[in-house]
């Protein structure tokens, strides 16, 4: 594994960790006998956020199903992974933004 691929590997992971403390079944689900199951709920909630117009879903389905595919699918591991990185630090950014404008 080259240096590049394991820093992916460790923004995944960092970034797993923090979404299974929201959603803990996540952790469940990550054991290696739980392939098809993952594939299967991973597009799911991403048909499912696409349908964030009806109550019982939403847009929280659609990051939900990305990282149940991303354990299986390599290559989203890293696109993934920079995303919620970039999207961590705007948030924070317009957090700032905010509190420092009360």
């Amino acid at each position: 594994m080259t240096k590049h691929q394991q820093r992916q590997r460790y923004r995944f992971e960092r970034e797993f960790s923090r979404v299974a403390v929201v959603a803990p079944w996540l952790v469940k689900l990550r054991q290696p006998g739980c392939m098809l199951l993952r594939l299967f709920l991973g597009v799911f909630l991403m048909i499912g956020g696409l349908l964030a117009v009806l109550p019982v879903f939403g847009l929280w389905m659609i990051p939900m199903g990305l990282f149940l595919l991303a354990i299986d699918i390599p290559v989203l591991r890293a696109p993934l992974a920079t995303i919620i990185v970039r999207a961590r630090w705007w948030w924070h950014r317009q957090r700032a933004h905010w509190f420092k404008a009360k």
